[in-house]
């Protein structure tokens, strides 16, 4: 049978676009359809981009990272409003979406905008300002995730608002309840927090990111608390009363808060309702995910699901790889696996990074090691760009010195830890990082700092057995 095109994709985020790129560069055809004015997907239009973007303003308008050099009342600018916010933002994602654009129109790839579902299991209609029907002899599914919304809720996108509807306010509130305390939700506390907003976070679990080193998440809230946020871990939201003065939550144990604003960040479902994924002899599960093999196959081999829709880990740049791997091998390709060396990186004030094992993993797998600390306040670098909280912790096996793991809370840990990612990927060991030469005055310095401690608890461990034998 003849198709129209080689490969569809439908969403065009991080695992889309790498898909339909990667497809077209082996020479096939190829199309794309994603809802009208998406193009970038969630990740460029209302979540990675524009969060991390609204981070940067914030960060600058408020003058944090001077604020030990300057005083803590130091701000660049005395009001900041939502619009000092949204500008930088717009304009991010404005320029973000002329580069999908120019790269998949450079690469041959037929763009389609509208809302795209099957009718069979190689057919796709679009709806949108054109209706097209559309026939692949493979898919790839990348339609992302949408925030969930409680039922119990009631939603006005002006006070209650989801991770989504944060990006609209029309005013930096000056309080605000925030439900959910995880990635999302600590990311919006902590920025909210910066511009003065008092942040009462609530969570029916007992603790933040337990997925993070404990020592690293502690450094955190220690810092969040120093910027007024209260938590409320252990704690169930019954309702959410809406007047013309803001909100009040009620909790399970009858603590009432006032707030200007309450955002809800209850977790993600995958956006595939309107796919009618029936007509292909799919079907996802109670939050929209769809299950996926080692190849990203759904349970219709020539279908294939990338990205948020699969489920964890769920980022941007896992997805983008596992868009690249899902289309060459849907081509005929035989491409390798994805890296189970992959870093996570949380957007917070200060931002928290790591890749590997955590102390907690390590301890639980019965792993002989020793840890290595560094504080950017024992830097030149650290000093200078005012940041005296900051902290890199190297994880290295007592028997071997390999790196197990690593674990960088402050300014620039997103980008730091891919050096630790990189000795590790390569098999290095602590001894690598010991007589490596930094470039003077830097915070990746904080890499050497922490391997000289780490060796010297090592040679005092090796001195000890040495006399104990």
């Amino acid at each position: 049978m003849k198709y129209d095109y080689d490969l569809l994709v439908v969403g065009s985020g991080p695992g889309g676009h790498r898909a339909a790129i990667a497809a077209a560069k082996l020479g096939h055809r190829v199309a794309i359809v994603d809802r009208r004015q998406m193009l970038g997907g969630v990740c460029i239009n209302t979540g990675t981009i524009p969060s991390k973007t609204l981070r940067e303003a914030v960060l600058y308008l408020t003058g944090m990272h001077q604020r030990d050099l300057y005083g803590a009342s130091y701000r660049v600018k005395d009001e900041i409003t939502i619009a000092d916010l949204t500008a930088r933002t717009q304009h991010v994602i404005g320029r973000e979406t002329q580069v999908v654009r120019n790269q998949l129109l450079r690469n041959h790839v037929t763009l389609y905008s509208g809302d795209a579902s099957f009718v069979d299991p190689h057919t796709i209609k679009v709806e949108g300002a054109d209706h097209h029907t559309i026939s692949a002899h493979r898919i790839v599914l990348a339609p992302g995730t949408e925030p969930a919304r409680p039922d119990n809720v009631e939603f006005d996108d002006v006070n209650v608002v989801d991770s989504d509807g944060i990006l609209d306010l029309q005013r930096v509130p000056g309080t605000m309840v925030v439900v959910g305390a995880g990635v999302i939700g600590i990311e919006y506390a902590s920025m909210f927090a910066a511009l003065g907003t008092r942040v009462t976070v609530v969570d029916a679990r007992p603790s933040m990111l337990d997925f993070c080193d404990a020592e690293i998440v502690e450094s955190l809230r220690f810092h969040l608390r120093d910027l007024s946020v209260t938590f409320r871990f252990g704690e169930t939201v019954e309702r959410v009363e809406r007047s013309t003065h803001g909100t009040i939550t009620t909790l399970g144990s009858g603590k009432r808060i006032p707030a200007d604003t309450v955002m809800y960040s209850a977790g993600r479902q995958g956006a595939t309702a309107a796919l009618a994924l029936e007509n292909a002899g799919l079907e996802a599960d109670r939050r929209g995910r769809i299950a996926v093999d080692q190849h990203f196959r759904t349970a219709v081999p020539h279908i294939y699901a990338v990205g948020d829709v699969i489920g964890f880990p769920a980022l941007a740049a896992t997805s983008m790889e596992q868009g690249r791997l899902a289309a060459m091998h849907a081509m005929g390709e035989q491409p390798g696996g994805i890296t189970p060396l992959q870093p996570i990186g949380i957007y917070t004030i200060p931002e928290i990074s790591y890749v590997g094992k955590s102390e907690d993993e390590l301890t639980g797998e019965s792993v002989p090691y020793e840890t290595g600390l560094s504080r950017y306040r024992e830097l030149a670098r650290g000093q200078i760009v005012g940041d005296s909280y900051g902290m890199l912790k190297l994880l290295v096996h007592s028997v071997d010195r390999t790196l197990l793991g690593v674990h960088v809370f402050g300014t620039g840990a997103t980008d730091l830890v891919h050096i630790g990612q990189a000795v590790m990927g390569c098999g290095g060991t602590v001894d690598y990082l010991v007589d490596t030469v930094f470039n003077y005055p830097t915070l990746s310095e904080a890499y050497k700092v922490a391997a000289l401690d780490a060796t010297n608890k090592l040679r005092a461990l090796s001195r000890f057995e040495e006399i104990a034998g």
